[in-house]
């Protein structure tokens, strides 16, 4: 059942089914006993003005046996045919029918001598009140068939059910029409949606909302904004990246070029030698655009590790050694003392972008320090390098994508810092980064809980 309308219209005719059901069950069943009880108090009342008028003397007895019984009247009903079922017959202690009303069976309607009871008479069930006069020596006993009882209660209860058949179409034809009319924000929610065209990202507009509404409508606007900004940023990338890959390839197709064209020896070196920066740059941006489309396509910061710091930076250092192997790597010794817990790829994208940035900023004869700073709460992780530093001004730019500035770097892209932001807030670290007190270069790494022993 896939129609909201239909399954809303099947659970309100179900419940107001079960509820008219309800209903008419307990009150057949308090009809039931009421009526008993004002049945049950005609019987006593019928029997006491039987006693009654036969103590005053307005019913004449018989009182020879073999004599025809007296006719007893009795009080005008108040349902259509009750007259016919109410009976009242008149016993003498000793056995003899000495009066009945009219219609009343010969048999006797009871044997109790006081009191309600119920006798089967003449194949029917009945129920009878025993009224005993012993100073006159009669039992008065006055009765009705149950089968009357039942059928008034029937008639009660068809008089409920018989307009239902009429009311229940009536109620179900205004139950759809209600549930429609309070979907129909839904369905011009739908037709809107369907409107639209596929670059349309503007938010969605459905005048005033029923509150069981406004969070889809508030859900598909954040949705909206959320892939307008993704897409707007895909976009920026991909101009971004395609200029940046432009320019190395570019060169390298000169530098080919002039090594092709050169007969000169020196410049044939020359033209490799800008050769292969080039294929250096190239690679390590498209190595840093795939890091970045990874990080963008994976949500969760992934499986945590135990990872020794200073063993994963050596190798990760030793990775790198084949271009800068003029500039010096030094790892502080407490780092190879420091286990933290972390997802080994983010891990390992923060550190070699870390780690090249520092290298590829420090001049040749330079030093790059891996330092733990214990002081700090969570302790910090960092790189210092001893290059021109970053002017104070830039330092909120630094993680921008394609962000380079007044020092950068020869063969830098703008991604490095983007990426080991990013990778660090995947894993839930902290990025820090500030200029050197009192000599040149950037202290810059992540904060994040440690073990060391």
């Amino acid at each position: 059942m896939s129609s909201i309308r239909t399954r809303l219209f099947i659970i309100l005719i179900a419940a107001t089914t079960l509820i008219w059901l309800f209903a008419t069950a307990w009150i057949y069943l308090d009809t039931k006993r009421q009526l008993q009880h004002v049945l049950d108090t005609r019987l006593m009342e019928a029997a006491r003005m039987v006693g009654s008028l036969v103590t005053s003397g307005e019913i004449a007895l018989s009182a020879r046996a073999g004599e025809a019984p007296a006719s007893i009247p009795l009080p005008e009903p108040t349902h259509v045919g009750y007259e016919r079922q109410l009976s009242c017959q008149i016993w003498s202690f000793d056995g003899r029918l000495i009066g009945r009303s009219s219609g009343a069976p010969e048999a006797a309607l009871s044997n109790e001598t006081s009191g309600f009871s119920e006798q089967e008479v003449g194949g029917e069930p009945w129920r009878v009140y025993a009224f005993a006069d012993r100073d006159r020596g009669i039992r008065v006993l006055v009765g009705d068939r149950l089968g009357l009882r039942d059928r008034l209660v029937t008639d009660l209860v068809r008089g409920l059910v018989l307009p239902a058949i009429v009311v229940v179409p009536l109620l179900a034809f205004l139950i759809w029409a209600s549930v429609g009319s309070g979907l129909r924000p839904l369905r011009r929610l739908t037709q809107g949606l369907k409107a639209r065209g596929p670059e349309d990202l503007s938010p969605v507009s459905v005048g005033n909302p029923p509150s069981e509404i406004r969070p889809v409508v508030d859900a598909l606007n954040g949705l909206f904004g959320k892939f307008a900004a993704a897409r707007e940023h895909e976009r920026s990338f991909t101009a971004f990246a395609a200029h940046e890959l432009r320019t190395p390839l570019a060169g390298l197709r000169t530098q080919v070029q002039v090594a092709l064209a050169a007969r000169d020896p020196e410049i044939r070196e020359g033209a490799m030698r800008q050769t292969l920066v080039a294929v250096d740059r190239t690679s390590r941006l498209v190595r840093q655009l795939l890091a970045m489309s990874e990080l963008d396509a994976v949500p969760d910061e992934g499986e945590p590790q135990d990872i020794v710091v200073g063993r994963a930076i050596e190798d990760i250092a030793a990775s790198l050694r084949t271009s800068h192997t003029d500039v010096g790597v030094e790892i502080d010794p407490a780092l190879h003392h420091t286990t933290i817990r972390m997802n080994r790829e983010l891990f390992h994208l923060a550190v070699r972008n870390l780690h090249e940035n520092a290298v590829q900023h420090s001049p040749a004869g330079g030093r790059v320090r891996w330092v733990l700073d214990s002081s700090a709460s969570p302790p910090v992780i960092a790189v210092e390098d001893e290059g021109p530093g970053i002017p104070e001004d830039e330092i909120g730019q630094v993680t921008d994508r394609f962000f380079r500035g007044r020092h950068r770097s020869p063969v830098g892209s703008g991604l490095g810092l983007a990426i080991v932001d990013a990778a660090l807030r995947r894993a839930k670290a902290s990025f820090v980064l500030h200029n050197r007190q009192g000599r040149s270069g950037v202290r810059v790494g992540f904060g994040i809980d440690v073990a060391t022993g």
